[in-house]
């Protein structure tokens, strides 16, 4: 059957197939695989006709089994997109040094998002076949508008409840605005909070400013509150690994259990908005975040083999792709590309982007992936031109570079990224940044699950089926 395959090191290879199964070979029966004498009574031939890897001819029965396994690795395409952010506000009262929007005063006028076109954004998303939805609210600063994150809450609460659908709810917050009115509001309509924190107080307060001294000692409060407020599993915190960051992988972990939080996504700088023009002071070389993300993922192995639950959000997401039958929501590794297929942003002025990168492209004066705005129709948005093209780079299967790469089952397009970074959405994957992280994880990944240590895969397991028993959310007075 089709198959790639990937030689780890010189006497280990890695073989995978559409559906996402692998297999991890020595060489001597990889060369009997590839040779085609694998014996029929063999372990290893039952261990790959199981994974399907080799057929004894035409099998209806095989084929079905192997389109089963494709279609569910796709279903996140199924209804639409699912993720639709909301920028009421353009305005923040911090100073990011690798902000990825072009941000606003605290006082600037002009940039705020209307009642009329929140009205529009609301009914294009619930235009969409999902049945759920996530409805994201970012800025900026977001709760600098609160009053109209307050309204776009209710108004869409009451407008899916008419057509019998769900939405979720989430706020990206810097949490230094935080209020008992705010955390009011949160608990009764059941919004999560996303914030940042990006490590202990020398490091976040480097990265994060804000006038009249350092946000981190505010940020920890403020987590704790909504802890307190709105219950496990409602607040979430990610962080942004700058050039100052690099040589603390620790230390930014502990302070993550010191707060309370049981994952942390280790998150690269995105070439977008002020991150671009901080590049030279903030950025770092690709290997130089891979060396940091080893060694922050084996801590937070260590961290498990000794009895503390942790895990980390971007091995968990290519650990799920790898160890199940199943797709991931996150935008960056999707294929066909999340961009437009499961997330939509619209913007504080009505425009509607195909991503928040797309967004931050804007914002720097490039609309390639402005979808449209809000007055345009839903089949104007959805399957115009602009659409037709990211549709046409974002499919990895068949892009230079991607077909055959090992590896493509459980990675994505993001056409957009690479048109940014190299000019072209198809772009050039000896030479993308994207590619050679994720490549890098990967192997490490593999590398890890080939270990023979009953451990890794005992550790990553329990981050892919943590306990579904949720405790109920706290009834909450200020």
């Amino acid at each position: 059957m089709p198959f790639r395959f990937h030689r780890l090191s010189a006497d280990r290879v890695l073989l995978t197939n559409q559906g996402g199964e692998f297999a991890l070979l020595d060489t001597a029966d990889f060369d009997t695989f590839a040779g085609g004498t694998v014996p029929s009574d063999s372990s290893l031939h039952l261990d790959l006709k199981s994974k399907g890897f080799l057929t004894h001819g035409p099998d209806e029965t095989e084929l079905r089994v192997a389109a089963s396994q494709f279609r569910t690795k796709k279903a996140f395409l199924e209804g639409g997109p699912k993720l639709h952010i909301f920028v009421p506000t353009l305005r923040c009262n911090q100073g990011c040094g690798y902000c990825q929007v072009s941000r606003a005063g605290v006082e600037t006028c002009g940039v705020d998002m209307t009642s009329e076109t929140a009205s529009k954004a609301i009914d294009i998303m619930l235009s969409c076949p999902a049945k759920a939805v996530t409805m994201e609210f970012q800025g900026g600063e977001a709760l600098l508008a609160f009053d109209m994150v307050k309204w776009m809450t209710v108004t869409a609460s009451e407008r899916a409840a008419k057509l019998g659908k769900a939405v979720r709810f989430v706020i990206c917050t810097n949490l230094t605005l935080l209020t008992d009115e705010h955390l009011t509001f949160f608990a009764e309509h059941g919004v999560s909070v996303s914030t940042s924190l990006d490590g202990p107080a020398f490091l976040h307060d480097r990265n994060r400013p804000i006038s009249g001294g350092g946000a981190h000692d505010i940020v920890v409060r403020n987590i704790a509150r909504c802890n307190e407020a709105l219950g496990s599993g409602f607040t979430s915190a990610l962080m942004t690994s700058t050039v100052h960051s690099l040589p603390h992988a620790r230390a930014i972990i502990d302070e993550y259990i010191a707060v309370g939080q049981k994952s942390i996504f280790l998150r690269d700088l995105n070439p977008y908005g002020y991150a671009i023009k901080t590049g030279h002071a903030l950025g770092y070389d690709t290997d130089l975040f891979l060396d940091f993300y080893r060694e922050a993922l084996a801590y937070i192995i260590e961290l498990n083999r000794n009895g503390t639950f942790f895990s980390e959000s971007f091995a968990c997401t290519l650990l799920r792709k790898i160890m199940t039958p199943f797709g991931v929501g996150f935008v960056d590794l999707q294929s066909p590309t999340g961009e437009g297929f499961g997330v939509v942003l619209y913007n504080h002025d009505g425009s509607v982007y195909a991503s928040d990168e797309a967004r931050m492209l804007g914002e720097m004066g490039d609309f390639t992936y402005r979808l449209g705005t809000v007055n345009d129709s839903y089949a104007a948005i959805f399957f115009g031109e602009t659409m037709l093209d990211i549709a046409a780079a974002g499919v990895a299967e068949s892009l230079p570079g991607c077909s055959d790469c090992t590896f493509v089952p459980y990675c994505g397009a993001d056409p957009i990224r690479h048109y940014r970074t190299q000019g072209d959405p198809v772009g050039h994957r000896p030479t993308s940044s994207f590619c050679r992280k994720n490549m890098g994880v990967f192997r490490h990944l593999f590398g890890l699950l080939d270990s023979g240590d009953p451990e890794i895969e005992r550790i990553f397991l329990s981050w892919l089926m943590p306990s579904r028993t949720v405790p109920p959310r706290p009834t909450w007075q200020p």
